[in-house]
């Protein structure tokens, strides 16, 4: 296992029941990856985490509501109820996860200025978060991802660790999607074309 990783996307409490921006039985997977994360020699964390105002809270922009679209420099961005504010209880990881043997957390979405939902890229899908090179020099090659939200950042992470020469599994039963006027199911097909092994 020394060249596998687990990496746990954004189990926090914004994203579980009673958050800001909850996943339904987003708490539900919390067990089976306490249970991975027990099995795996090399276990990583993501964590939303925006600054206040962020520019993908609808909040910011007048007019606005929650999951409309709007045009960044960037591209489209969704718009999102205020999430995972830097400091907050919300971006805590939930109370349950037992993310103590973690060695690495990548913290994404804190520029104001764009959001991120992969582990590996901001938005933009050029600005790096680092954690490409963390695993290549670490030997990493192999990575099962879990967490949520499926058909956001676990989709848009193992799409862009696949770009990036990694052998990737989403394990399905360890996460829950939000599922958007059909995102899982887009996403899910994505996933599968770029040979993501869903499991």
């Amino acid at each position: 296992m020394a060249e596998e990783a687990l990496i746990v996307i954004d189990v926090q409490n914004d994203f579980c029941p009673g958050g800001a921006l909850a996943v339904d039985g987003g708490d539900e997977i919390i067990p089976e990856i306490n249970r991975r994360i027990g099995a795996f020699e090399h276990v990583i964390l993501t964590q939303d985490w925006h600054p206040a105002g962020h520019s993908s809270f609808a909040s910011t922009h007048p007019g606005k509501s929650p999951f409309e679209t709007v045009t960044m420099p960037y591209g489209e961005q969704k718009l999102w109820p205020d999430h995972c504010v830097q400091g907050t209880r919300g971006a805590d990881f939930h109370p349950g996860l037992e993310w103590t043997r973690a060695e690495l957390v990548v913290r994404k979405g804190f520029r104001p200025s764009i959001d991120s939902y992969s582990a590996f890229f901001e938005n933009d899908h050029t600005t790096p978060t680092g954690l490409g090179g963390y695993l290549r020099e670490r030997g990493i090659r192999r990575l099962t991802l879990a967490g949520l939200a499926t058909d956001f950042c676990v989709a848009y992470s193992a799409l862009d660790a696949v770009g990036q020469g990694f052998d990737v599994t989403v394990l399905l039963e360890a996460s829950r999607g939000i599922d958007l006027g059909g995102s899982m199911a887009e996403m899910t097909g994505r996933m599968r074309e770029q040979g993501v092994v869903l499991a």
